[in-house]
């Protein structure tokens, strides 16, 4: 008899902890909400696709999927470029929405003029 009761006194504090099967999704980056796409210079790159880029840097040191992003990596003697790509929310085409650079020793470089540095000429 006891034992039921402290069984049914639990069950409210369990039911608390059960999930309700929703799942929060959270909200895919957007070139458009992107800061950097306002910073003169990055234009060249913000909001691009990967073909896009290939033209403006040439083909690519790494292409990494990481669902639902996709990374693509370009490097030279001057400093390394990762460039984040996402589809909108309905899908369709990844953008880059996000760009990190540094040089080869992990060191801060400015963005622009990384972008500048690998340019295909």
């Amino acid at each position: 008899m006891i034992r039921k009761l402290i069984i049914l006194s639990a069950l409210p504090a369990l039911a608390a902890c059960a999930s309700s099967g929703a799942v929060n999704t959270p909200a895919l980056p957007t070139a458009a909400a992107s800061p950097l796409s306002k910073v003169q210079g990055l234009d060249l790159v913000m909001g691009k696709t990967a073909s896009q880029l290939k033209r403006l840097f040439g083909n690519p040191q790494a292409d990494v999927a990481e669902p639902p992003a996709r990374k693509l990596q370009f490097s030279s003697g001057a400093c390394v470029l990762d460039a984040y790509l996402y589809p909108k929310q309905g899908g369709g085409e990844g953008r880059v929405t996000h760009i990190d650079t540094r040089r080869s020793d992990g060191a801060e470089v400015d963005r622009v003029s990384c972008v500048n540095a690998l340019r295909v000429r």
